[in-house]
């Protein structure tokens, strides 16, 4: 498998992006690419940790949190050196529209996606805010169904924006490039930048299993150094809760790692 990557070349990288893996088709969930692409890693990673045993993985290959989790058990690297994509470029987007919406620049937009980069994502509409004023305390129904401004149609479409991109020209390149640029800056310049990205999360917000979602973490030089303990509402916690639920019911029963 993959006899023209020479992995020497690579050797002793401080940061090791991996992007490899089947392509995901039109209609199909992430979740469902799981297996096919455990059995690619199975060959890429341990190329990656005899000639980098020293470097920190960015995940990217989709579905990117299951994804992360196989990565840490095949390089038996420690958690902080195993960081996924996650919802860095979900939350690009969600600060993105919401802008739109409100008619301001993106930059003054402040808002998460957490939990699984996927279908069932959590927008952070408690924490959402422009100049510290939260939105929800001037909408206290913003994402909910008896919200009559559409708000939730904001998370919709950052869930459903990769789908369109896929069915239009059959990948994603050009975002997740420069989301993932992003996430190496920060480490390799010791940023200490928040990012939400994928991490090991069993024992946060009464998650009792070994899975991998995002959450508002810190990057620095020496990898992924901190997670801020976002304070969220008991909803946002039952959906990251339920989140975790989804990931794990695939994870659990991956095979050979």
């Amino acid at each position: 498998m993959f006899p023209f990557l020479d992995y020497a070349v690579t050797a002793n990288s401080r940061i090791v992006v991996i992007t490899g893996g089947v392509r995901q088709q039109e209609g199909e969930s992430r979740l469902n690419l799981v297996q096919r692409n455990v059995n690619v890693f199975k060959f890429i990673v341990p190329q990656v940790v005899k000639h980098s045993p020293n470097c920190t993985i960015i995940v990217v290959s989709n579905p990117v949190d299951i994804m992360s989790y196989v990565t840490w058990k095949l390089s038996g690297f420690p958690q902080h050196r195993i960081i996924g994509s996650g919802t860095n470029l979900d939350s690009a987007r969600f600060r993105y529209l919401m802008s739109e919406k409100l008619g301001l620049h993106a930059s003054s937009c402040h808002g998460y996606v957490l939990g699984e980069h996927g279908d069932s994502s959590v927008p952070v509409w408690s924490g959402v805010n422009v100049a510290g004023v939260g939105l929800q305390c001037l909408d206290p129904a913003i994402g909910t169904e008896k919200d009559t401004e559409g708000w939730k149609d904001v998370h919709k479409k950052v869930v459903d924006s990769a789908y369109e991109v896929i069915k239009l020209k059959g990948y994603t390149n050009w975002a997740i490039g420069f989301s993932v640029a992003e996430l190496a800056e920060s480490i390799v310049k010791n940023l200490s930048r928040v990012h939400p990205v994928s991490t090991m999360v069993k024992g946060m917000y009464g998650i009792n299993n070994e899975v991998f979602l995002s959450l508002p973490c810190v990057l620095s030089g020496k990898g992924l150094v901190s997670v801020i303990n976002q304070k969220l509402q008991d909803t946002e916690v039952c959906q990251l809760q339920k989140s975790a639920d989804t990931l794990w019911n695939i994870q659990k029963d991956l095979k050979e790692l």
